[in-house]
Protein backbone atom coordinates (compact mmCIF):
# COMPACT_ATOMS: atom_id res chain seq x y z
CA UNK A 1 0.00 0.00 0.00
CA UNK A 2 1.14 3.60 -0.76
CA UNK A 3 1.28 5.99 1.60
CA UNK A 4 -0.62 9.07 1.52
CA UNK A 5 2.64 11.81 0.18
CA UNK A 6 2.52 14.98 2.11
CA UNK A 7 3.93 18.43 0.63
CA UNK A 8 5.53 20.11 3.24
CA UNK A 9 5.04 23.48 1.17
CA UNK A 10 1.54 22.99 0.51
CA UNK A 11 0.23 25.91 2.03
CA UNK A 12 2.62 28.35 0.06
CA UNK A 13 1.68 26.89 -3.70
CA UNK A 14 0.81 29.70 -5.63
CA UNK A 15 -1.22 29.42 -8.84
CA UNK A 16 -1.12 26.88 -11.67
CA UNK A 17 -4.74 26.75 -10.96
CA UNK A 18 -5.44 25.11 -14.75
CA UNK A 19 -2.36 22.56 -14.62
CA UNK A 20 -3.66 21.02 -11.30
CA UNK A 21 -6.88 20.88 -12.72
CA UNK A 22 -5.60 19.15 -16.21
CA UNK A 23 -3.91 16.70 -13.58
CA UNK A 24 -6.65 15.99 -11.16
CA UNK A 25 -8.65 15.38 -14.44
CA UNK A 26 -6.27 12.51 -15.07
CA UNK A 27 -5.91 11.67 -11.82
CA UNK A 28 -9.54 10.92 -11.67
CA UNK A 29 -10.46 9.80 -15.57
CA UNK A 30 -10.04 6.65 -16.90
CA UNK A 31 -6.75 7.41 -18.85
CA UNK A 32 -4.46 4.48 -18.19
CA UNK A 33 -1.77 6.30 -20.33
CA UNK A 34 1.39 7.53 -18.44
CA UNK A 35 1.16 11.16 -18.66
CA UNK A 36 4.49 13.35 -20.08
CA UNK A 37 4.92 16.38 -17.74
CA UNK A 38 7.50 18.09 -19.29
CA UNK A 39 9.13 22.25 -19.24
CA UNK A 40 11.86 24.02 -18.53
CA UNK A 41 13.55 24.15 -15.67
CA UNK A 42 12.93 26.88 -12.64
CA UNK A 43 9.33 26.73 -14.68
CA UNK A 44 7.73 24.88 -10.86
CA UNK A 45 7.56 21.58 -12.09
CA UNK A 46 8.66 19.99 -9.11
CA UNK A 47 6.37 22.25 -6.91
CA UNK A 48 3.56 21.48 -9.24
CA UNK A 49 3.96 17.66 -9.49
CA UNK A 50 4.40 17.60 -5.77
CA UNK A 51 0.97 19.94 -4.93
CA UNK A 52 -1.14 17.34 -7.58
CA UNK A 53 0.50 14.40 -5.23
CA UNK A 54 -0.13 15.54 -1.93
CA UNK A 55 -2.85 14.06 -0.07
CA UNK A 56 -2.65 10.80 -2.74
CA UNK A 57 -1.32 7.72 -2.12
CA UNK A 58 1.98 8.88 -4.22
CA UNK A 59 5.59 7.95 -4.47
CA UNK A 60 8.06 10.23 -6.46
CA UNK A 61 11.01 8.62 -7.66
CA UNK A 62 13.99 11.25 -8.60
CA UNK A 63 16.47 10.39 -11.37
CA UNK A 64 19.83 11.75 -11.34
CA UNK A 65 22.75 11.75 -14.06
CA UNK A 66 24.42 8.74 -12.23
CA UNK A 67 24.62 4.98 -13.78
CA UNK A 68 21.51 3.59 -14.23
CA UNK A 69 22.32 0.03 -12.26
CA UNK A 70 23.10 2.65 -9.09
CA UNK A 71 19.22 4.51 -9.53
CA UNK A 72 17.71 0.93 -10.23
CA UNK A 73 18.96 -0.12 -6.89
CA UNK A 74 17.85 3.11 -5.15
CA UNK A 75 14.69 2.44 -6.21
CA UNK A 76 14.81 -0.70 -5.52
CA UNK A 77 15.16 0.14 -1.52
CA UNK A 78 12.33 3.23 -1.93
CA UNK A 79 9.94 0.05 -3.03
CA UNK A 80 10.86 -3.11 -0.82
CA UNK A 81 8.33 -1.85 2.16
CA UNK A 82 5.66 -1.28 -0.19
CA UNK A 83 5.66 -4.25 -2.06
CA UNK A 84 6.87 -6.45 0.81
CA UNK A 85 10.13 -7.99 -1.18
CA UNK A 86 12.92 -6.14 -3.11
CA UNK A 87 12.39 -6.30 -6.23
CA UNK A 88 14.68 -7.39 -8.48
CA UNK A 89 15.32 -4.15 -10.91
CA UNK A 90 17.94 -4.93 -13.58
CA UNK A 91 16.71 -2.57 -16.31
CA UNK A 92 13.92 -0.04 -16.92
CA UNK A 93 11.48 -2.37 -18.41
CA UNK A 94 11.73 -4.25 -14.74
CA UNK A 95 10.83 -0.98 -13.03
CA UNK A 96 7.56 -0.41 -14.91
CA UNK A 97 7.34 -4.18 -14.41
CA UNK A 98 7.47 -3.73 -10.13
CA UNK A 99 5.59 0.17 -11.09
CA UNK A 100 2.50 -1.87 -12.64
CA UNK A 101 2.59 -4.49 -10.07
CA UNK A 102 2.45 -2.15 -7.22
CA UNK A 103 -1.04 -0.65 -7.94
CA UNK A 104 -2.81 -3.88 -8.98
CA UNK A 105 -5.45 -3.69 -6.29
CA UNK A 106 -5.36 -0.68 -4.86
CA UNK A 107 -4.73 3.27 -6.75
CA UNK A 108 -1.64 4.92 -6.68
CA UNK A 109 0.29 7.84 -8.39
CA UNK A 110 4.25 6.98 -8.97
CA UNK A 111 6.01 10.06 -10.70
CA UNK A 112 9.42 9.86 -11.97
CA UNK A 113 11.38 12.84 -11.70
CA UNK A 114 13.85 13.39 -14.81
CA UNK A 115 13.01 10.42 -16.47
CA UNK A 116 15.24 10.79 -19.43
CA UNK A 117 18.47 10.50 -16.94
CA UNK A 118 16.95 6.55 -16.74
CA UNK A 119 17.79 6.17 -20.68
CA UNK A 120 20.59 5.28 -22.13
CA UNK A 121 22.11 8.28 -24.65
CA UNK A 122 22.28 6.60 -28.09
CA UNK A 123 19.63 6.55 -30.44
CA UNK A 124 19.54 2.81 -30.65
CA UNK A 125 19.97 1.82 -27.28
CA UNK A 126 17.29 4.07 -26.09
CA UNK A 127 14.91 2.88 -28.92
CA UNK A 128 15.67 -0.50 -27.28
CA UNK A 129 15.05 -0.05 -23.88
CA UNK A 130 11.80 2.03 -24.74
CA UNK A 131 10.36 -1.19 -26.72
CA UNK A 132 10.76 -3.28 -24.32
CA UNK A 133 8.89 -0.38 -22.09
CA UNK A 134 6.32 -0.21 -24.46
CA UNK A 135 5.56 -4.52 -23.81
CA UNK A 136 5.23 -3.63 -20.41
CA UNK A 137 2.91 -0.58 -20.56
CA UNK A 138 0.84 -2.83 -22.78
CA UNK A 139 -0.36 -4.20 -19.40
CA UNK A 140 -1.81 -0.91 -18.14
CA UNK A 141 -5.02 -1.78 -18.09
CA UNK A 142 -5.17 -4.21 -15.80
CA UNK A 143 -3.19 -1.89 -13.02
CA UNK A 144 -4.55 0.99 -11.23
CA UNK A 145 -1.67 3.27 -11.18
CA UNK A 146 -1.44 6.41 -12.43
CA UNK A 147 2.15 7.29 -13.84
CA UNK A 148 3.79 10.32 -14.42
CA UNK A 149 7.21 10.59 -16.55
CA UNK A 150 8.60 14.58 -15.70
CA UNK A 151 11.53 16.28 -17.41
CA UNK A 152 13.04 18.87 -17.86
CA UNK A 153 15.04 18.23 -20.99
CA UNK A 154 12.31 19.38 -23.45
CA UNK A 155 14.33 17.67 -26.53
CA UNK A 156 14.12 14.41 -24.53
CA UNK A 157 11.28 14.51 -23.34
CA UNK A 158 9.82 15.17 -27.44
CA UNK A 159 11.71 12.47 -28.55
CA UNK A 160 9.21 10.22 -26.36
CA UNK A 161 5.84 11.94 -28.08
CA UNK A 162 7.92 11.66 -31.30
CA UNK A 163 6.16 9.47 -34.21
CA UNK A 164 8.93 7.13 -34.12
CA UNK A 165 8.59 6.50 -30.17
CA UNK A 166 7.89 3.31 -29.39
CA UNK A 167 5.91 4.84 -26.28
CA UNK A 168 4.39 7.80 -27.93
CA UNK A 169 0.54 5.85 -27.55
CA UNK A 170 0.82 5.50 -24.46
CA UNK A 171 1.70 8.93 -23.16
CA UNK A 172 -0.45 11.66 -22.39
CA UNK A 173 1.57 14.87 -22.81
CA UNK A 174 1.54 17.78 -20.32
CA UNK A 175 3.85 21.00 -21.30
CA UNK A 176 4.05 23.22 -18.29
CA UNK A 177 4.71 26.64 -19.89
CA UNK A 178 6.23 30.02 -17.85
CA UNK A 179 3.87 31.72 -16.10
CA UNK A 180 1.72 34.59 -18.42
CA UNK A 181 1.72 38.36 -17.04
CA UNK A 182 -1.45 37.74 -15.34
CA UNK A 183 -0.67 34.39 -13.54
CA UNK A 184 2.29 35.68 -12.15
CA UNK A 185 0.58 38.85 -10.54
CA UNK A 186 0.57 36.36 -7.21
CA UNK A 187 4.28 36.41 -6.95
CA UNK A 188 4.52 40.47 -7.36
CA UNK A 189 4.88 42.26 -4.52
CA UNK A 190 4.33 45.93 -6.30
CA UNK A 191 1.68 48.77 -6.51
CA UNK A 192 1.59 50.61 -9.51
CA UNK A 193 1.54 48.91 -12.80
CA UNK A 194 4.75 50.53 -14.18
CA UNK A 195 6.44 48.46 -11.46
CA UNK A 196 4.41 45.07 -11.90
CA UNK A 197 5.65 45.01 -15.49
CA UNK A 198 9.39 45.77 -14.79
CA UNK A 199 9.30 43.23 -12.31
CA UNK A 200 7.92 40.60 -14.74
CA UNK A 201 10.07 41.95 -17.49
CA UNK A 202 13.18 41.09 -15.29
CA UNK A 203 12.35 37.93 -13.40
CA UNK A 204 10.26 36.26 -16.75
CA UNK A 205 7.52 33.87 -16.24
CA UNK A 206 9.56 31.08 -14.72
CA UNK A 207 8.60 30.31 -10.75
CA UNK A 208 11.72 30.62 -9.15
CA UNK A 209 12.87 33.58 -10.58
CA UNK A 210 9.23 35.52 -10.25
CA UNK A 211 9.47 34.13 -5.92
CA UNK A 212 13.40 35.83 -6.32
CA UNK A 213 13.02 39.05 -7.57
CA UNK A 214 8.97 39.64 -7.52
CA UNK A 215 9.04 39.95 -3.58
CA UNK A 216 9.24 42.87 -1.62
CA UNK A 217 11.78 45.66 -1.62
CA UNK A 218 12.71 47.80 -4.60
CA UNK A 219 13.14 46.02 -7.53
CA UNK A 220 16.84 47.45 -7.79
CA UNK A 221 17.65 46.27 -4.00
CA UNK A 222 16.08 42.86 -5.07
CA UNK A 223 18.41 42.71 -7.99
CA UNK A 224 21.28 43.56 -6.14
CA UNK A 225 20.77 41.33 -3.68
CA UNK A 226 19.67 37.93 -5.46
CA UNK A 227 20.82 38.42 -8.80
CA UNK A 228 24.63 40.94 -8.99
CA UNK A 229 25.77 39.46 -5.42
CA UNK A 230 28.41 36.41 -6.14
CA UNK A 231 26.70 34.82 -3.30
CA UNK A 232 23.33 35.55 -4.17
CA UNK A 233 20.93 32.62 -5.05
CA UNK A 234 20.59 33.77 -9.16
CA UNK A 235 24.19 35.01 -9.27
CA UNK A 236 25.14 31.69 -11.34
CA UNK A 237 21.72 30.01 -12.06
CA UNK A 238 21.70 30.46 -15.85
CA UNK A 239 25.02 29.35 -16.22
CA UNK A 240 24.66 26.15 -14.06
CA UNK A 241 21.48 25.61 -15.69
CA UNK A 242 22.67 25.31 -19.03
CA UNK A 243 26.18 23.96 -18.08
CA UNK A 244 23.99 20.79 -17.30
CA UNK A 245 22.20 20.45 -20.93
CA UNK A 246 24.68 21.61 -22.89
CA UNK A 247 27.62 19.72 -24.26
CA UNK A 248 29.50 22.63 -25.55
CA UNK A 249 27.82 25.64 -23.76
CA UNK A 250 30.22 28.39 -24.78
CA UNK A 251 29.08 28.57 -28.24
CA UNK A 252 25.31 28.70 -26.69
CA UNK A 253 26.37 31.13 -24.02
CA UNK A 254 27.88 33.42 -27.25
CA UNK A 255 24.87 32.95 -28.85
CA UNK A 256 22.72 34.31 -25.78
CA UNK A 257 25.05 36.84 -24.78
CA UNK A 258 24.07 38.84 -28.61
CA UNK A 259 20.32 38.06 -28.37
CA UNK A 260 19.82 39.16 -25.15
CA UNK A 261 20.65 42.87 -26.33
CA UNK A 262 17.97 42.11 -28.90
CA UNK A 263 16.32 40.29 -32.05
CA UNK A 264 18.54 39.29 -34.86
CA UNK A 265 18.80 37.79 -37.97
CA UNK A 266 20.82 34.71 -38.32
CA UNK A 267 23.11 36.71 -40.88
CA UNK A 268 23.23 39.67 -38.07
CA UNK A 269 24.03 36.89 -35.48
CA UNK A 270 26.46 35.43 -37.34
CA UNK A 271 28.40 38.27 -37.88
CA UNK A 272 28.30 39.81 -34.72
CA UNK A 273 30.15 36.10 -33.36
CA UNK A 274 32.37 35.69 -36.00
CA UNK A 275 31.12 32.66 -37.37
CA UNK A 276 28.83 31.72 -40.58
CA UNK A 277 25.49 31.31 -40.36
CA UNK A 278 25.06 28.07 -41.65
CA UNK A 279 27.18 27.09 -38.62
CA UNK A 280 25.14 28.03 -36.13
CA UNK A 281 21.29 26.88 -37.45
CA UNK A 282 22.16 23.58 -35.20
CA UNK A 283 22.74 25.79 -32.07
CA UNK A 284 19.33 27.70 -32.61
CA UNK A 285 17.56 24.16 -33.30
CA UNK A 286 18.91 23.21 -29.88
CA UNK A 287 18.02 26.82 -28.18
CA UNK A 288 14.62 26.55 -30.02
CA UNK A 289 13.67 23.20 -28.69
CA UNK A 290 15.05 24.13 -25.15
CA UNK A 291 12.65 26.75 -25.22
CA UNK A 292 15.25 29.26 -24.55
CA UNK A 293 15.18 31.25 -28.05
CA UNK A 294 12.42 32.16 -29.99
CA UNK A 295 12.06 32.30 -33.91
CA UNK A 296 9.69 35.06 -35.32
CA UNK A 297 8.67 36.74 -38.59
CA UNK A 298 6.13 39.61 -39.29
CA UNK A 299 2.29 38.65 -38.88
CA UNK A 300 1.93 38.95 -42.34
CA UNK A 301 5.01 36.31 -43.56
CA UNK A 302 3.94 33.40 -46.03
CA UNK A 303 5.68 29.71 -45.84
CA UNK A 304 8.29 31.10 -48.12
CA UNK A 305 9.23 34.07 -45.67
CA UNK A 306 12.88 33.49 -44.99
CA UNK A 307 14.27 36.47 -43.10
CA UNK A 308 12.98 35.33 -39.67
CA UNK A 309 14.80 36.79 -36.17
CA UNK A 310 15.75 35.15 -32.96
CA UNK A 311 15.07 36.15 -29.69
CA UNK A 312 15.75 34.87 -26.08
CA UNK A 313 12.16 33.98 -24.93
CA UNK A 314 12.94 34.24 -20.76
CA UNK A 315 13.17 37.83 -19.48
CA UNK A 316 15.29 36.59 -16.52
CA UNK A 317 17.51 34.73 -19.14
CA UNK A 318 17.77 37.94 -21.49
CA UNK A 319 18.66 40.12 -18.66
CA UNK A 320 21.11 38.11 -17.08
CA UNK A 321 22.93 37.40 -20.70
CA UNK A 322 23.00 41.34 -20.72
CA UNK A 323 23.54 42.35 -17.27
CA UNK A 324 25.55 39.93 -15.37
CA UNK A 325 27.16 36.87 -17.80
CA UNK A 326 30.04 39.24 -18.88
CA UNK A 327 30.30 41.25 -15.67
CA UNK A 328 30.47 37.91 -13.31
CA UNK A 329 34.89 37.84 -12.91
CA UNK A 330 34.32 42.02 -11.79
CA UNK A 331 31.42 41.31 -9.48
CA UNK A 332 32.95 38.48 -7.48
CA UNK A 333 36.39 40.62 -7.57
CA UNK A 334 35.21 43.37 -6.16
CA UNK A 335 32.58 45.26 -8.01
CA UNK A 336 30.06 46.36 -5.57
CA UNK A 337 26.79 45.79 -7.05
CA UNK A 338 25.11 49.01 -6.42
CA UNK A 339 27.46 50.79 -8.50
CA UNK A 340 27.43 48.36 -11.07
CA UNK A 341 23.24 48.56 -11.02
CA UNK A 342 24.02 52.13 -11.31
CA UNK A 343 26.45 51.96 -13.83
CA UNK A 344 25.04 49.38 -15.98
CA UNK A 345 21.68 48.46 -15.33
CA UNK A 346 19.22 51.78 -14.66
CA UNK A 347 20.20 53.92 -17.03
CA UNK A 348 19.11 51.77 -19.97
CA UNK A 349 16.58 49.19 -18.03
CA UNK A 350 13.47 50.88 -19.90
CA UNK A 351 15.42 49.26 -22.82
CA UNK A 352 15.15 46.12 -21.30
CA UNK A 353 11.67 46.13 -20.11
CA UNK A 354 10.68 47.51 -23.67
CA UNK A 355 10.29 44.42 -25.58
CA UNK A 356 8.18 42.75 -23.41
CA UNK A 357 5.63 45.82 -22.97
CA UNK A 358 5.82 45.45 -26.48
CA UNK A 359 4.37 41.50 -26.40
CA UNK A 360 1.49 42.97 -23.21
CA UNK A 361 0.22 45.12 -26.23
CA UNK A 362 -0.59 42.53 -28.00
CA UNK A 363 -1.89 40.44 -25.94
CA UNK A 364 -4.09 43.82 -24.87
CA UNK A 365 -5.03 43.83 -28.36
CA UNK A 366 -5.91 40.02 -28.93
CA UNK A 367 -8.13 40.30 -25.53
CA UNK A 368 -9.64 43.54 -26.09
CA UNK A 369 -10.16 43.74 -29.85
CA UNK A 370 -10.24 40.25 -30.96
CA UNK A 371 -13.02 40.58 -33.17
CA UNK A 372 -11.18 43.11 -35.21
CA UNK A 373 -8.49 40.74 -35.85
CA UNK A 374 -7.65 36.87 -35.20
CA UNK A 375 -4.11 37.31 -35.69
CA UNK A 376 -1.79 39.48 -33.63
CA UNK A 377 1.63 40.18 -34.03
CA UNK A 378 4.38 42.61 -35.25
CA UNK A 379 5.85 43.78 -38.66
CA UNK A 380 9.14 44.96 -40.27
CA UNK A 381 10.23 45.38 -43.38
CA UNK A 382 11.99 47.74 -45.71
CA UNK A 383 11.62 51.43 -45.73
CA UNK A 384 9.17 53.64 -48.98
CA UNK A 385 11.75 53.07 -52.17
CA UNK A 386 12.24 56.98 -52.24
CA UNK A 387 13.60 57.26 -48.84
CA UNK A 388 16.09 54.09 -49.23
CA UNK A 389 17.53 55.54 -52.17
CA UNK A 390 17.67 58.58 -50.67
CA UNK A 391 19.43 57.15 -47.19
CA UNK A 392 17.14 58.99 -44.81
CA UNK A 393 15.25 55.90 -44.05
CA UNK A 394 16.10 51.85 -44.78
CA UNK A 395 13.66 49.77 -42.43
CA UNK A 396 10.54 50.38 -40.89
CA UNK A 397 8.91 49.03 -38.02
CA UNK A 398 5.78 48.33 -36.30
CA UNK A 399 5.28 46.78 -32.65
CA UNK A 400 1.19 45.61 -32.96
CA UNK A 401 -0.19 44.54 -36.24
CA UNK A 402 -3.25 42.88 -36.21
CA UNK A 403 -5.10 40.65 -39.39
CA UNK A 404 -8.42 39.72 -40.03
CA UNK A 405 -8.66 37.12 -43.04
CA UNK A 406 -5.27 38.44 -43.86
CA UNK A 407 -5.83 41.75 -44.33
CA UNK A 408 -4.69 44.65 -41.76
CA UNK A 409 -7.26 45.71 -39.30
CA UNK A 410 -4.91 46.96 -36.69
CA UNK A 411 -1.92 49.05 -36.59
CA UNK A 412 -0.13 49.90 -33.31
CA UNK A 413 2.73 51.66 -31.62
CA UNK A 414 4.61 50.86 -27.72
CA UNK A 415 6.21 53.64 -26.48
CA UNK A 416 7.92 52.35 -22.69
CA UNK A 417 9.34 56.20 -22.26
CA UNK A 418 8.82 58.72 -19.23
CA UNK A 419 7.56 60.86 -21.91
CA UNK A 420 4.18 61.65 -22.74
CA UNK A 421 3.36 60.57 -26.60
CA UNK A 422 3.21 63.43 -28.86
CA UNK A 423 1.20 63.49 -32.08
CA UNK A 424 4.53 62.99 -34.31
CA UNK A 425 4.14 59.46 -33.33
CA UNK A 426 0.64 58.84 -35.37
CA UNK A 427 2.34 61.66 -38.30
CA UNK A 428 5.26 59.00 -38.46
CA UNK A 429 3.13 55.80 -38.82
CA UNK A 430 0.71 57.08 -41.72
CA UNK A 431 3.78 59.09 -43.08
CA UNK A 432 6.21 56.41 -43.09
CA UNK A 433 4.83 52.67 -41.32
CA UNK A 434 1.63 52.36 -42.98
CA UNK A 435 3.17 53.22 -46.51
CA UNK A 436 5.79 50.98 -46.47
CA UNK A 437 3.18 47.99 -45.68
CA UNK A 438 1.29 48.66 -48.36
CA UNK A 439 4.22 49.03 -50.95
CA UNK A 440 5.42 45.71 -49.57
CA UNK A 441 1.81 44.86 -51.06
CA UNK A 442 -0.24 43.88 -47.29
CA UNK A 443 -3.89 44.24 -47.91
CA UNK A 444 -5.69 46.51 -45.61
CA UNK A 445 -9.27 46.31 -44.52
CA UNK A 446 -11.61 48.78 -46.66
CA UNK A 447 -11.63 51.96 -44.95
CA UNK A 448 -7.85 51.78 -43.15
CA UNK A 449 -6.92 50.32 -40.18
CA UNK A 450 -7.55 51.26 -36.43
CA UNK A 451 -4.30 52.87 -34.97
CA UNK A 452 -4.04 51.98 -31.34
CA UNK A 453 -0.98 53.79 -29.56
CA UNK A 454 -0.01 52.32 -26.10
CA UNK A 455 2.12 54.27 -23.83
CA UNK A 456 3.35 54.14 -20.59
CA UNK A 457 3.65 58.03 -19.54
CA UNK A 458 0.38 59.21 -20.99
CA UNK A 459 -0.25 61.20 -24.41
CA UNK A 460 0.51 64.87 -25.06
CA UNK A 461 -2.59 67.11 -25.42
CA UNK A 462 -2.24 67.62 -29.31
CA UNK A 463 -2.48 63.94 -29.49
CA UNK A 464 -5.55 63.71 -27.31
CA UNK A 465 -7.50 66.32 -29.18
CA UNK A 466 -6.83 64.10 -32.20
CA UNK A 467 -7.97 61.04 -31.28
CA UNK A 468 -10.91 62.88 -29.24
CA UNK A 469 -11.86 63.68 -33.25
CA UNK A 470 -11.05 60.21 -34.95
CA UNK A 471 -13.03 56.84 -34.86
CA UNK A 472 -10.11 55.50 -36.33
CA UNK A 473 -7.15 56.66 -33.43
CA UNK A 474 -7.55 54.81 -30.02
CA UNK A 475 -4.97 55.90 -26.98
CA UNK A 476 -4.19 53.01 -24.27
CA UNK A 477 -2.81 54.10 -21.25
CA UNK A 478 -0.59 51.70 -18.49
CA UNK A 479 -3.62 51.58 -15.73
CA UNK A 480 -5.68 49.96 -18.71
CA UNK A 481 -3.56 47.55 -19.75
CA UNK A 482 -2.29 46.20 -17.12
CA UNK A 483 -6.22 46.09 -15.48
CA UNK A 484 -7.32 44.38 -18.39
CA UNK A 485 -4.80 41.37 -18.39
CA UNK A 486 -4.29 40.96 -15.04
CA UNK A 487 -8.37 40.64 -14.93
CA UNK A 488 -8.53 38.28 -17.83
Amino acid sequence: MVDSFSFAAHDDFLDRVADLERLEDWWSGRDRNALALFGRRRVGKSWLFREFAHAKPALILVSERRAEGAQLIRFAARLEPLLGVRPDLPDVPALFSALYALAEDEKALIIIDEFPYLLPTRARDREEVLTAVQAVMEDRDTSQLKLVLCGSHIGQMATLLAEESPIRGRLTPLAVDPLRFSDAQEFIDAASPKERIERFAVAGGMSLYLDELGGGGSLRNRICERVLNHRGPLFNDPREVLEEELRQPGIYFSVLEELAAGERSIGDLATAIGAKGRELGPYLKTLRQMQLVEQIAPVSAGREFRDHRFRVADGFLRFWFRFVFSFQEDLRTGLLPSDHYDGEIGPVLADHVAPMFESLCREWTRRQLGRRASRVGSWWGNALDKLRQSGERQTEEVDVVGLQRSAVTIVGECKWTSRAVTRQVLSDLETYKIPAMRQAKLKFASGGPLIVLFSRSGFKQNLIDVSAERDDVQLVELDEIVDRLVAA
